[in-house]
């Protein structure tokens, strides 16, 4: 084909678009603030956690980041929240995995686990702690499951809500020692411990935080077990439930961080090492470690495998211990 003047001046146009479009910088990030949605209500392990990490991440990506608690459905709700939002970076959430892994098991989620979220940085694994109130007498929980036992639906066990895991800690041991006990939801574990330090109920599962153990330390609360791959340093004479011959409820709960599905890799890659980072900071190990936390940095492909890895287990456990969410 004969190079016209009007084929040169196509050609010419379509080389200056495309180096137009070469040329155009890459989209800076983030250039405005960040919201952190924390899928429970305020006072709890997971809500001081994500604050510490917040104040860290703004000094490290020269923005604010904020934190928005969103309380409902054992953390489907914030997470559900997230799910929708745009995906560009600038809405995550601070979460148990429950809701991926567990909660759609027990019922229809508002958002598809898989494809709808993007898992960025693993923060940190927690024990989950079975306590006594004062209104408990039993010394121990061998003595709590026998007066469940010779009196079915007398015990109350408080959990941060259906679908949480303390509400398959407590099914596991209700299945296995074959007791009947009254469970007792809550929306989180903020209205738990008040209602714990005031006696409303005999039990509770919650996750250990600072707050906790110093309620253990002033006598308000009394451990009976946890639920954790070792005793507590804190702790020491706690026995882990796998020790008291109830392995199958020996949980502990995973937090991280989550994004929308679509979010882009450039984005999430950095907002994990950055979480990474602070995670290894002396300041964050220490705060983990007083609500005995423990740190647990991965990549993002990683903490997918562990989320997945926790969505078979659960539910294997689901099915095996006939959990009805509405129990």
């Amino acid at each position: 084909m004969p190079l016209t003047r009007r084929r040169l001046l196509t050609l010419t146009g379509s080389l200056f678009t495309l180096s137009s479009a070469q040329a155009q910088p890459v989209p800076i990030w983030p250039t405005k603030p960040l919201k952190i949605v924390v899928a429970y209500p305020p006072g709890g392990v997971s809500d001081v956690v994500a604050r510490a990490l917040a104040e860290q991440l703004a000094t490290r990506l020269g923005v604010p980041v904020l934190v928005d608690n969103k309380a409902g459905a054992s953390g489907s709700l914030g997470v559900g929240l997230v799910a929708k939002s745009a995906p560009d970076g600038y809405t995550l959430a601070f979460s148990a995995i429950s809701p991926l892994t567990l909660s759609p098991h027990l019922g229809k989620s508002a958002f598809d686990p898989v494809k709808d979220i993007a898992p960025v940085a693993s923060v940190m694994y927690s024990p989950v702690l079975i306590a006594a109130t004062s209104a408990l007498k039993e010394g121990d929980l061998k003595s709590l499951l026998a007066t469940a036992r010779a009196r079915p639906g007398a015990m109350r066990w408080a959990t941060s809500g259906p679908a949480s895991l303390g509400h398959v800690v407590l099914e596991q041991i209700r299945a296995a020692a074959q007791v009947d006990i009254t469970h007792v939801p809550y929306k989180g574990g903020g209205q738990q411990i008040t209602d714990a330090l005031s006696g409303q109920f005999e039990v509770l599962s919650v996750n250990t935080s600072s707050a906790v153990l110093q309620h253990i330390k002033t006598g308000k609360l009394r451990p009976l077990a946890v639920g954790a791959p070792a005793r507590l340093n804190n702790l020491p004479t706690a026995p882990t439930l796998a020790e008291l011959g109830y392995p199958a409820a020996n949980l502990s709960s995973h937090f991280g961080i989550l994004a929308p599905a679509g979010t882009p890799a450039s984005i999430v890659t950095r907002l994990n090492g950055e979480i990474n980072a602070i995670l290894s900071t002396p300041a964050m190990r220490e705060r983990l470690l007083a609500a005995e936390c423990v740190g647990e940095p991965t990549s993002p492909t990683e903490f997918a495998g562990l989320i997945a890895a926790e969505s078979a287990s659960m539910a294997r456990i689901i099915r095996d211990a006939h959990i009805n969410k509405a129990e």
